[in-house]
């Protein structure tokens, strides 16, 4: 797992209030976050948060636009403003100034002959949709900014392009949290049969199986196998063979996204990302697309309504975790053998460069 590249004369703005250590920052602004839904995006400017960094998300001429939420002009915030109803741009709420396609200032009322300067064009991030999701990244790689869609790094989300299997985007959830700490519960298997009995799992069944993760480019991989149903309480699901073997594979990409594949009986195969988005050190906007190829016309918001459920379950502790964030120092909790992807997800995280993700 190689540390990110830096460019050594690059001058870092960090945002207003920010929550995190500077070069921490500038570590984690060089990878892709979603940051909204991409259903949600429409002609009126949308508000978002990445990294402590305020954005407006919206739509112009049919191109998704992500920059900093705030006019050059007079500072206000552009997600405060209106769509134009030809969708072709924002203005704000101030002066009316309009901004389109890649954040480009079109027109100013009060001016409307006047050249408009080169500096009251948006700072824009380059953007891609994908699983139904705007992602972005505030630190682009040179190499990323000439076709995003095809060059940017972005996380795979096992199945989404076959057409066989049921494709959701949940609505985003909000977590009181660092990134950092809602990721590694996610990868967490042994507060099963403790934290999820009322959605899933057997408070009798809490042995971890032994299991290694394997390292890849961006992370880890880990195949664990248990005898621990994925069926929710109450359905009428006819219950697996005694014995029944469970693969859960989880595929970590750096530094705060993971998939799950969870393998079913008969071939099923249930697929969800968990891409814990940092709003700030101490937020955590984490979104969820999800492909299954059973049940597959199941409503949406069933399958909404279930992994909330679950979501809430581990929002209960997570949000109750001291220190708050991800401690990286290994002496400052103590590790037992179900807590492997636990170790090999700091130690990725500390191979990154990271330092600073903990507190006394």
């Amino acid at each position: 797992m190689a540390a990110v590249e830096e460019i050594v004369d690059e001058v870092i703005t960090l945002p207003r209030e920010c929550t995190f250590e500077a070069d921490d920052w500038a570590i984690l602004a060089r990878y892709w976050y979603p940051i909204a839904l991409s259903r949600e995006i429409a002609a009126a400017p949308t508000r978002a948060t990445l990294l402590d960094e305020r954005l407006v998300v919206y739509r112009a001429a049919g191109e998704v636009v992500v920059a900093n939420d705030i006019c050059p002009h007079r500072g206000v915030p552009l997600s405060a403003g209106t769509g134009e109803s030809d969708g072709s741009g924002i203005r704000c709420a101030y002066h009316g100034l309009k901004f389109g396609s890649g954040g480009r200032c079109m027109d100013i009322p009060a001016h409307p002959e006047g050249k408009i300067p080169l500096r009251m064009h948006l700072r824009s991030y380059p953007v891609v949709e994908r699983y139904g999701l705007v992602w972005t990244c505030l630190r682009p790689h040179e190499d990323t900014l000439a076709d995003p869609a095809v060059t940017a790094p972005i996380p795979v989300a096992p199945y989404w392009d076959d057409n066989s299997f049921q494709k959701l985007t949940c609505p985003p959830f909000d977590i009181a949290a660092f990134a950092g700490r809602q990721l590694e519960g996610f990868l967490d298997v042994a507060h099963f049969g403790f934290i999820h009995t009322e959605t899933f799992a057997d408070p009798d069944n809490t042995v971890v199986p032994d299991y290694k993760p394997v390292l890849h480019d961006h992370g880890f991989t880990v195949d664990y196998w248990s005898t621990v149903a994925n069926y929710p309480h109450g359905t009428a699901i006819a219950p697996p063979p005694p014995g029944f073997q469970w693969l859960r594979r989880f595929d970590v990409h750096l530094p705060f996204t993971a998939s799950l594949v969870v393998h079913f009986p008969d071939d099923g195969l249930l697929s969800i990302m968990n891409a814990a988005s940092p709003v700030s050190a101490r937020q955590t906007r984490m979104f969820a697309p999800i492909a299954k190829n059973f049940i597959t016309d199941q409503p949406a918001e069933e399958v909404y309504d279930f992994n909330h459920r679950i979501f809430e379950e581990d929002r209960a502790i997570v949000e109750i975790q001291k220190p708050e964030n991800l401690p990286l120092e290994p002496r400052l909790e103590v590790n037992i053998p179900a807590d492997r992807s636990s170790v090999a997800y700091r130690r990725g995280l500390r191979d990154l460069g990271l330092s600073h993700f903990f507190t006394a």
